[in-house]
């Protein structure tokens, strides 16, 4: 394994033990992103279930003219998972931002989640 991959795989196990530590129960709103798209999930970790889901790989959202890699692909996500947590009864999660500097595509899926219903 690369020096690189060490680095941040070390980073994000500290990020979620810290959330462990501090989530008391509250579902996990997981943050992965590449070159070209995002997606998010919020994730129940005592079920071990996925209650909502969202990328920017989805139909509407391609359909939209989002590439995926951009800001506005990263707020829309961020919309579309709120909407879906709401719709099926979560309101409150952690934000796993899984190793991530929270910036950019990142802060902007975190801000349209919280301005469409999440709190965290």
């Amino acid at each position: 394994m690369s020096k690189a991959n060490t680095t941040n795989a070390r980073r994000k196990n500290r990020v979620r033990m810290a959330l462990r530590r501090t989530a008391s129960g509250r579902p996990r709103l997981s943050v992965f992103r590449s070159s070209k798209h995002i997606y998010a999930q919020v994730i129940d970790d005592l079920k071990g279930v996925t209650l909502a889901s969202a990328s920017s790989l989805e139909k509407t959202m391609r359909e939209a003219g989002n590439t995926g890699a951009d800001i506005d692909a990263a707020k829309a996500v961020g919309k579309l998972l709120a909407e879906r947590a709401v719709k099926n009864g979560v309101k409150e999660v952690v934000f796993d931002r899984g190793g991530y500097l929270y910036h950019g595509r990142i802060k902007a899926l975190a801000d349209a989640a919280r301005e469409s219903g999440l709190s965290f």
